[in-house]
């Protein structure tokens, strides 16, 4: 996929189109308790995933190419002088777990084809939160199959929203391996429609997210809407989510990721399936909402595709 910036022939920053979702950071306390919680929901949870800095994760892939990155703390020493050398991912995950528990949605990834050109952009345009990571990790299938996957990320945030970062996620190798199996999930989910944020004041961050997205927000009497490639970001305040979805998300200030809804290709065969396994949830709206669990950290919807 294409960056959201590219360069003009006088060097200047210019932007394309807007970004495209790549993935969401949910901190968990225990994978176990997550691969259990969301086993349970109906997704096929991949192996366990080891990273350089000390932090693990057990990742949920869809069809569309986004995926969920659960994310445990693997070994503490190693994190917190990552952290301490600069590494933007560790020391905000720590952040993160300081403020809020352990369990929650901390960060909203972008897909791209050009980290570095994101991480000039963003310190252009006073969006940069630290320097940009390189890394490498194994790859494992659910059949064994195993390859190395390698990334750059370049970081971004608002200083109003210490509980929320972003970040552009390049793909710079993909391991040859078949994914089938782990897209493929028992609650027939095919991919991630929308990520609602919490703020009192939707409109306070139109201009950041116009400048991080590159794409002017929608802003109507309840909230705000940013439409990127394929997916929707949606910012409403605490109110309008309990009236809409049930979800009581507290009245803190700043962005904060709080409920991820999800295209499935039947809404009655998820309800189906949470009701046999005993699972609690609403119908709001024309959506299942599941409240969060521990390994769960934020309000799971589902919708059909």
């Amino acid at each position: 996929m294409l960056s959201a910036w590219s360069s003009d022939r006088a060097g200047m920053q210019v932007t394309q189109m807007p970004r495209a979702l790549d993935h969401l950071v949910l901190p968990t306390a225990s994978l176990d308790t997550a691969r259990a919680r969301l086993g349970k929901l109906g997704f096929t949870v991949a192996p366990e995933g080891v990273h350089p800095f000390g932090t693990v994760n057990a990742c949920i892939f869809f069809s569309d190419g986004t995926f969920l990155e659960p994310l445990a703390v693997g070994d503490r020493a190693v994190t917190e002088a990552e952290a301490r050398r600069g590494n933007v991912f560790v020391a905000r995950d720590a952040a993160f777990r300081f403020r809020n528990g352990e369990e929650g949605c901390s960060a909203v990834v972008f897909a791209s084809s050009n980290a570095n050109a994101d991480h000039a952009g963003f310190a252009g345009s006073g969006l940069s939160i630290g320097g940009q990571l390189d890394f490498s990790r194994a790859f494992k299938t659910s059949e064994g199959e195993e390859g190395e996957a390698s990334f750059r990320l370049a970081f971004a945030g608002d200083w109003r929203s210490p509980d929320c970062f972003f970040f552009t996620c390049e793909r710079i190798n993909v391991p040859k391996v078949d994914r089938t199996t782990l897209e493929t999930h028992a609650n027939g989910v095919t991919a991630i429609r929308e990520v609602i944020l919490r703020e009192a004041e939707p409109d306070a961050f139109s201009d950041f997210l116009e400048t991080l997205c590159d794409v002017k927000p929608v802003v109507d009497g309840t909230g705000m809407a940013v439409d990127l490639r394929q997916h929707r970001l949606t910012v409403l305040p605490p109110a309008e989510l309990s009236r809409r979805f049930g979800i009581k998300a507290g009245h803190g200030r700043g962005l904060r990721p709080v409920a991820i809804s999800f295209a499935a290709k039947d809404l009655a065969a998820v309800a189906a399936l949470l009701d046999a396994r005993g699972l609690a949830f609403e119908r709001h709206e024309n959506r299942l909402v599941v409240q969060p669990e521990a390994g769960q950290g934020t309000a799971f919807m589902f919708e059909e595709a």
